[in-house]
């Protein structure tokens, strides 16, 4: 059982939602409403008088360059001459409840001059388009990329089969349990201190210091667990629009809570992606060539759009052997929703565009598609897409041989036959694969502090949040076993700007191989600090002979042994600390490949994986069932099988969200499911008991042996569960997710094709 278990399940542990001092204020922001627009006119004054409204605060009130943004800092913290999407802020109110923060935000006169909107970004790229950021060059064109191995024009010529397809996916929105909020405060000595639900807390100080223009030191940042990320809460939500409201107030806490409707309207989304790939092949399947060229809807603006793009190509040709390739990338400003990172950060989108090609060309030769997947899996020491050798260990064609040996696999015939009246079953095969790391460019590093307590325990500061995922007891977890002591003398503390060394995000499948290295090293440095401490008491004269027991050192050779709890009533308090770092090591002869590229790419460590879902499409309703999800992984040693198939099943669970439920609607930029009645997620009970195999491998580079796998599991169901509807009904999938009309309008044609030929 993790640590926190019994705390959280009892509803002991403090979320940063919890957090509601005595005294303190609320904050809320007056969103734009329509997708682009003038501001023509502001009033607040009414705002400023309503009873219990302590400040209305616009533009005209944020110091700094009020540009906020990961990367591209072109996002507004609020809004002063023109409004770029729907959940854009144009004034912030601060006040002493709930009720007086809506009655002023109610009072504020807006008035908007609409411009006309781009919602499509292909229609973005259009010479006449309409113009999202008017000021910049090169229209709405937010970025472009070429990543080229071989000559893959000319090796499609040379084909024997070629296929060609156009695949879309949707925006998706993260839907954590825990709304984005904060709490923010200055304080008497200045010191800007903030309570905050977020994935990055060393990262905002440098934001909302940029932003507002304050010393990022003087920013204290505090993040504790958090109910729920996916990458929705990497990059400022409520930090800036906090920050300004505190400086307005001293001494005073302001709270922000976003409602799910704001959440929706203002919040990042996954990136829609339009995905155009020709896959050559010889006539034994082997693969030769592919080209792709992939379109991402960034929304308004930038935030991590060129990164997530970049990540997309670099995994656009799957994790397979293929000499040539070509692919481009664009992203496009629009007039809808940011869109930012997600689970998958762009390889999503890839993985059901190349894995949905797969079933075209093997449809195309008459193979089993598995089979050829197998046939053309990227083995160790070969060229992925891009260029980049894979690394030694297990690969994706150990997980698709472990997902073919699968009772759901190898006897779906059987499965398929005994389907009730009414119902067709199919089943579908996907290989997965994804990266670790931030990749070249900027350092992937983290740095860990331990500290032997007074009452001879450890306490772990844990610089990067835990969203959920069980980082925080993974690392006691690891901390125990290599200080053989038991888990319950290890407490982790959750990430303070203040007390913690610096770190990077919680992101990227990279913080528990990240930290998880730089605490290893801090143990391995309080190892040797405690028995050269303990050597003093034990009339020692060679510290190496002693050993590391529950709760003590000891000397074997004499049976004597010292309580940690005496021994750190020796020691200053400086003198039970150890602090070690880690730095991700990264492809040391990259390809001449992504030049444009400076931070991101490429990547040297990779999980692989592989995924089977099985389904039942009802024939009178169209509706989709998923009945069955296996999944394999290999991504390095085992550490906790539990946090493995923890992580599988959550990505699942989201990746078949994405297959058959997710349906972002949006018309004109405006959210027609802003609210969970219309944005449908799946339940428990719409999800199967589902099965997870986690393969024999090691990744000497990692902690224990381990690699990130915290998103890999999410690419798997949406092209599994494509694969499996074609198997079921017939139905080419091009696009998700799927409904039913989709289903029953190939059930209906395809009666009408046998009635015709009748």
């Amino acid at each position: 059982m993790r640590i926190d278990a019994l705390d959280k399940a009892c509803g002991r542990e403090r979320y940063a939602v919890d957090e509601t001092p005595p005294d303190c204020l609320w904050a809320g922001a007056l969103r734009a409403g329509i997708p682009h627009g003038r501001i023509a006119g502001l009033d607040v004054a009414d705002a400023r008088q309503t009873p219990g409204v302590v400040s209305v605060l616009t533009r005209a009130e944020v110091p700094g360059t009020n540009r906020q943004g990961i990367v591209h800092k072109d996002q507004p913290v609020v809004c002063g001459e023109r409004v770029r999407h729907c959940g854009d802020p144009v004034a912030l109110v601060v006040a002493e409840s709930r009720e007086a923060l809506a009655a002023g935000l109610s009072r504020i006169r807006l008035s908007l001059e609409p411009l006309p909107g781009v919602f499509d970004p292909r229609q973005a790229l259009s010479p006449d388009a309409p113009l999202v950021h008017p000021e910049r060059e090169g229209g709405n064109l937010l970025a472009r990329g070429l990543m080229e191995k071989g000559d893959a024009l000319d090796a499609l010529g040379q084909c024997a089969v070629v296929v060609d397809g156009q695949f879309e996916t949707p925006m998706q929105d993260h839907v954590f349990l825990e709304p984005p909020n904060g709490l923010a405060r200055l304080t008497p000595s200045g010191v800007l201190d903030m309570i905050v639900s977020t994935q990055a807390p060393f990262r905002d100080r440098f934001e909302i210091g940029q932003a507002l223009g304050l010393d990022p030191l003087r920013i204290r940042v505090r993040a504790p667990y958090l109910g729920g990320g996916f990458g929705g809460k990497d990059g400022a939500t409520v930090q800036c629009l906090l920050a300004l409201a505190a400086l307005r107030v001293p001494g005073r806490w302001v709270k922000m809570v976003w409602p799910r409707e704001e959440t929706f309207q203002a919040g990042y989304k996954r990136h829609g992606a339009v995905m155009d790939v020709r896959l050559g092949a010889d006539a034994d399947g082997r693969l030769r060539a592919l080209t792709c060229a992939m379109l991402f809807d960034a929304g308004a603006y930038a935030h991590l759009s060129a990164e997530i793009m970049a990540l997309g190509m670099e995994h656009a040709a799957g994790p397979y052997r293929i000499p040539h390739t070509r692919i481009e990338g664009l992203c496009a400003y629009t007039n809808n929703p940011v869109a930012g990172a997600f689970r998958g950060f762009g390889v999503v989108q890839a993985s059901f565009a190349v894995e949905r090609a797969m079933d075209l060309l093997a449809g195309r030769l008459g193979r089993d598609p598995a089979a050829l997947r197998l046939q053309n899996a990227l083995r160790a020491g070969e060229e992925n897409g891009v260029g980049v050798a894979a690394e030694p260990g297990t690969d994706v064609a150990a997980c698709l041989r472990a997902a073919m040996g699968h009772p759901l696999w190898a006897g779906r015939a059987a499965w398929k036959r005994s389907a009730p009246p009414y119902v067709r079953r199919g089943v579908g095969l996907a290989a997965m694969h994804n990266a670790m790391g931030y990749g070249r460019g900027l350092s992937d590093h983290a740095a860990a502090k331990l500290e032997l307590t007074r009452q001879g325990t450890f306490r772990i500061f844990n610089s990067v949040p835990d969203m959920g995922q069980g980082n925080a007891a993974a690392f006691a977890a690891m901390a125990a076993a290599a200080l053989n002591q038991p888990e319950t003398a290890f407490a982790c503390r959750q990430p303070d700007t203040m007390s913690c060394p610096p770190a990077g995000s919680s992101s990227a499948s990279r913080t528990t191989y990240t930290f998880g290295n730089a605490l290893l090293g801090a143990c391995r440095a309080m190892a040797a600090k405690l028995r050269h401490r303990a050597a003093l008491a034990l009339l020692c004269d060679e510290p190496d002979r002693l050993v590391l027991v529950p709760g003590a050192v000891s000397d074997p050779s004499t049976g004597r042994a010292v309580p940690l709890a005496v021994l750190a009533g020796f020691l200053t308090r400086d003198d039970r600390i150890c602090i070690d770092q880690h730095a991700m090591a990264v492809v040391e002869n990259p390809p001449d490949t992504g030049r444009e590229f400076k931070i991101g790419f490429p990547h040297r460590f990779y999980s692989y994986g592989a995924c089977l879902c099985s389904v039942e499409a009802d024939v009178l309703t169209g509706r989709v069932r998923l009945a069955h999800c296996f999944l394999t992984v290999a991504c390095g040693r085992t550490f906790s099988l539990a946090g493995v198939e923890q992580q599988l099943q959550g990505a699942a669970a989201q990746g078949a969200g994405l297959a058959l439920f997710e349906d972002l609607v949006l018309e004109n930029g405006r959210m027609r499911t802003g609210d969970l009645s219309t944005y449908l997620i799946p339940t428990a009970a719409d999800l199967p008991d589902m099965d997870c195999l986690a393969l024999d491998d090691d990744e000497p580079t990692g902690p224990m042996g381990l690699k990130g796998m915290g998103e890999i599991g999410i690419h798997g169901p949406g092209p599994a569960v494509a694969q499996a509807l074609e198997d079921a009904v017939g139905l080419c999938v091009t696009r998700l997710p799927v409904s039913p009309q989709q289903v029953l309008a190939t059930l209906e044609e395809h009666v009408s094709c046998v009635n015709a030929e009748r």
